[in-house]
């Protein structure tokens, strides 16, 4: 059966195809789709089996099932021009720095094949910016999660993606490269400063998250401290700063949950949490309640400038929603002298 992009296709598996993987199986269903693109679009969450959503590419298909699949349109390869506002830092010939907001993707992938800074950056930049880097990725040499808002650099010549990717691959290691994020997280890091190395890699138990690894996944490195403390009787959140040595998908989110101490509005790490905003008076609670995103904000980044080799830092300030998180927490500061001292 040939596979028509753009539209939804439901199959039964019949019973020859007993135990066959689902990737294969769906490679085999539906040719006109890879192999691999059909792995993508399983761990995307495109894939439901009986209704229920499948993510495991390995799972072996069974007689009588119903393998739905939301097929995609074709997307075009090279990102389009769309005029939308951007909030720049700094720019010249090399590189363009913005504030990157809450809710902006990075660049397109399926489920956002528009709307994203990629093409933001295509209108400002113009033709120039095109296949920098990669055709679906121009320019960009690090990227931030949709809901986590800061700072973040983009290269606009070859030479400068070249530059500006080497600095991010040595993490800091030799050169000037920060990298701090400010986060909210429920409860207080003990101890207050510290380090957290781990593996991390694709939850076994849900493809879609990342996840502490005993083996297997990448070295992932992250420094904190707590820079205040907040709370009363039932409840506590700190202000954690964070400071990365490594880039792992979602790491900050992941190492922080790992402590015992997820992102205020996390859903995906700290789902357990989740009911402690009831605990806050409000209109702290429905502030925590209303974020809708994970409460991470990616404030300073430091770098050599790839062609004059000077030393560049800018900072951001905390947006909208985490300003007024942190107003509404500061009637509740703890005090002491045991209280970690803020920046």
């Amino acid at each position: 059966m040939n596979e028509t992009l753009g539209t939804k296709v439901e199959i039964t598996v019949d019973d020859a195809s007993a135990g066959t993987r689902l990737d294969v199986w769906l490679a085999a269903a539906l040719p006109d789709l890879s192999r691999s693109r059909h792995k993508d679009l399983i761990l995307s969450g495109a894939v439901t089996v009986d209704g229920k959503a499948m993510t495991e590419p390995k799972y072996r298909v069974k007689p009588g099932e119903s393998i739905a699949l939301a097929v995609p349109p074709p997307a075009d390869p090279e990102p389009a021009a769309q005029a939308i506002a951007l909030d720049i830092l700094y720019e010249d010939d090399a590189l363009i720095v913005i504030n990157k907001p809450v809710g902006l993707v990075v660049h397109p992938a399926p489920g956002n094949e528009d709307g994203t800074l990629v093409n933001a950056l295509i209108h400002h930049c113009g033709d120039t910016l095109k296949g920098i880097g990669g055709v679906r990725r121009p320019g960009i040499v690090h990227r931030l999660d949709k809901d986590t808002s800061g700072v973040m650099v983009v290269a606009k010549t070859e030479a400068a993606h070249n530059a500006l990717a080497a600095q991010f691959a040595d993490h800091g290691r030799t050169g000037p490269l920060e990298r701090l994020y400010t986060a909210f997280v429920w409860g207080i890091p003990q101890p207050w400063r510290g380090t957290v190395e781990t593996l991390i890699g694709r939850d076994p138990g849900n493809r879609l998250k990342q996840a502490v690894l005993a083996s297997g996944g990448r070295t992932a490195i992250t420094h904190y401290r707590a820079e205040a403390r907040f709370g009363e009787e039932k409840w506590t959140v700190s202000r954690v700063a964070c400071r990365l040595e490594t880039g792992r998908t979602h790491q900050i989110r992941v190492h922080l949950a790992h402590l015992g101490h997820p992102l205020l509005g996390d859903r995906t790490y700290g789902a357990g949490f989740a009911t402690k905003a009831n605990a806050l008076p409000d209109p702290l609670g429905a502030l925590v309640r209303g974020l809708g995103r994970q409460a991470l904000h990616a404030g300073v980044l430091g770098f050599a400038h790839p062609e004059t080799g000077a030393v560049m830092r800018f900072e951001a300030p905390l947006p909208p929603d985490l300003d007024a998180l942190e107003a509404a927490l500061l009637p509740f500061s703890l005090t002491g002298r045991d209280e970690p001292a803020r920046r």
